[in-house]
């Protein structure tokens, strides 16, 4: 069954949990046990409503109160796809947690209160779809029962966030106005917004097509096991382990090792401990080379008629996400997919401001949450396409080697 990964994301109190919650109960993915308990602390029995926040309200609880202040993941299934949602922190000083569940997310919902219309934070999670290149954007203007369900409240809303999507380049936006509380729009279409003619938001979720998200045009590889039994049977079996970051890669093909640039050709390719003719993206493989290479974990297998970029010094775009402030000349590692090399900050260019995407001038160090552009020198070459390009081998993160803590995610640019 197919998987679709979506993050949600907007202000506090734009209705997250609600919806979430909403989701999970209307599409029947409650256990017994959870509804009882639900029932036994809501907070709206007296209007004989099950307040369905409380659902992941405990883990915003424990955020905070500075225990975690990570993505809450959920999953729920319906009969047409599974789905895994990451539900984003809404306080200001938690956005750049956000990029850890945007990361792997093919759509992001972006709650809009109806009442307040784009607020700063909506643009500060738009920003975040937009440099992450999420493929489809789903904006719920919720809360439409406080506004009577208004028709002109929702197009006037539309109207703003497209200025805000043309701005950031962001393509398939959709709108839905829906009421998480009620449930308006969420598995059911509206009674009460009989002007929308539109999906409720679940057949949305179950209908966006995401076949197309993933590229097949740019053979992309990185060993990730170099498999040698050297048993009597298999004395001389040789293979590199891995998943197909991108593209299709066929049992004859030319192909080249980077960063060593040795040539040699596929021998044969394997899927599930069976010989296919033809492997593409994302699964995981074992490819054979008819040459024997010195190939190491994160070595790059790619076609030779398709090369992606070699180099020891990149600019790059870095969301900064920790505390302790970045200075020009730090040493951190980076983690490229399986590759990890031993990188230094060199110098940062400029930060983008986070409500218009403007160029700003960097007079201090880099602080948490903030965008800047650097430039990257590794310990030794770099294997990477362009985030524009090719998203999956155009992200990185930073780690701290001290700590061992994430530090910044990585937009590698051309």
């Amino acid at each position: 069954m197919d998987l679709l990964r979506f993050i949600t994301a907007g202000s506090v109190d734009d209705g997250k949990s609600t919806l979430i919650g909403r989701l999970l109960f209307d599409s029947k993915n409650i256990l017994v046990d959870q509804m009882e308990a639900l029932e036994r602390s809501t907070r709206n029995m007296e209007a004989g409503q099950v307040d369905l926040a409380l659902l992941t309200d405990g883990l915003r609880a424990e955020r905070e109160q500075g225990i975690t202040i990570d993505v809450a993941y959920r999953y729920f299934t319906t009969p047409k796809r599974k789905f895994i949602i990451a539900d984003a922190p809404g306080h200001v000083q938690y956005t750049r947690n956000m990029i850890t569940g945007a990361s792997n997310a093919s759509l992001m919902i972006v709650l809009i209160d109806a009442r307040q219309g784009v607020v700063e934070q909506t643009r500060r999670h738009s920003i975040i779809a937009s440099l992450l290149r999420i493929p489809h954007v789903v904006v719920a203007v919720n809360k439409m029962d406080l506004v009577d369900f208004s028709q002109d409240v929702f197009n006037n809303i539309v109207i703003d966030y497209s200025k805000v999507a043309v701005q950031l380049g962001l393509r398939n936006v959709s709108y839905i106005p829906i009421s998480a509380l009620r449930g308006d729009n969420i598995v059911d279409p509206s009674k009460v917004m009989d002007w929308y003619e539109g999906k409720p938001l679940l057949q949305y979720l179950e209908e966006v097509e995401t076949k197309d998200d993933i590229n097949l045009t740019d053979p992309r590889f990185q060993v990730q096991l170099v498999i040698r039994p050297q048993t009597d049977t298999l004395h001389d079996y040789r293979g590199y382990a891995g998943t197909v970051i991108s593209g299709v890669y066929k049992s004859g093909d030319s192909v080249t090792v980077l960063p060593q640039g040795i040539e040699s050709v596929i021998s044969k390719l394997e899927v599930g401990g069976r010989e296919v003719e033809e492997v593409f993206a994302p699964q995981s493989v074992v490819i054979h080379l008819a040459d024997d290479i010195d190939i190491s974990r994160g070595d790059s297998i790619v076609r030779s008629d398709n090369l992606p970029a070699v180099s020891n010094e990149t600019d790059v775009l870095l969301c900064w996400m920790d505390e302790k402030p970045l200075q020009p000349g730090n040493k951190y590692l980076l983690q490229h997919n399986s590759r990890l090399l031993r990188v230094v900050v060199r110098d940062v260019a400029y930060k983008l401001d986070v409500n218009s995407l403007q160029q700003q001038a960097v007079d201090a160090p880099v602080k948490l949450n903030e965008v800047v552009n650097a430039t990257l020198k590794t310990a030794s070459p770099l294997v990477f396409d362009s985030y524009e390009k090719l998203s999956v081998n155009g992200s990185a993160v930073l780690i701290d080697e001290t700590s061992n803590s994430t530090v910044a995610a990585v937009l590698l640019q051309q």
